[in-house]
């Protein structure tokens, strides 16, 4: 008797085991995840509008309708990244995802308290290649440390009404994301009073 149930306790730890080291390499091992499916369709360091969700042509699975969707595929090998999206009248979000689609980073329009979330994103490498400068605080520049090279940056916009869907997708197509070639610009000195 203590046999069988030695044995069904082995037989239920290594199911256990598999099925635990095959739900997490299948992301790793999947050859049509998120960012394949998406490359023939966007441009690399872009920002790229989605079409409207349909069950039947979605490109990714689980959108919700009531969003409009646009999608940054970035590569930081030559160089850190400029993300400016403005933001909508609803709510606007920005989600990070490493190429294996780990989230890594998300922020939206609320946490950003501004009308345009700027950010700039490298790598770790590329942020402490950064000459320090103390005129520039975080609360002047969000950096973001991408833990790898190339990723996608998901940027949705609510359309509260089927009706505000067009000014969704207006806000997401003044978005900007692309690779920064001059140094950051230096922060102003306010002038007082002599």
């Amino acid at each position: 008797m203590i046999r069988l149930l030695f044995t069904i306790l082995v037989g239920v730890l290594l199911g256990g085991v598999v099925h635990l080291v095959s739900v997490l390499a299948l992301p790793r091992i999947a050859s049509q995840d998120a960012y394949s499916r998406l490359t023939p369709m966007t441009e690399l360091n872009a920002v790229t509008q989605l079409p409207l969700t349909d069950p039947n042509t979605s490109p990714m699975p689980f959108m919700d309708p009531a969003f409009a969707v646009a999608v940054c595929r970035y590569d930081l090998s030559d160089g850190p990244l400029k993300l400016t999206v403005p933001v909508s009248q609803a709510y606007t979000s920005v989600s990070f995802y490493t190429r294996n689609e780990i989230a890594y980073y998300a922020i939206n329009d609320r946490s950003a308290g501004k009308r345009v979330i700027e950010l700039d994103l490298m790598t770790e490498a590329q942020h402490s290649d950064l000459p320090e400068d103390e005129e520039i605080t975080s609360a002047d520049r969000l950096i973001i440390d991408s833990p790898t090279a190339t990723g996608l940056i998901v940027l949705k916009a609510l359309a509260a009404e089927p009706g505000l869907m067009p000014q969704a997708q207006s806000s997401l197509a003044a978005a900007k994301c692309g690779i920064q070639n001059e140094p950051p610009a230096k922060a102003e000195k306010p002038r007082g009073k002599r």
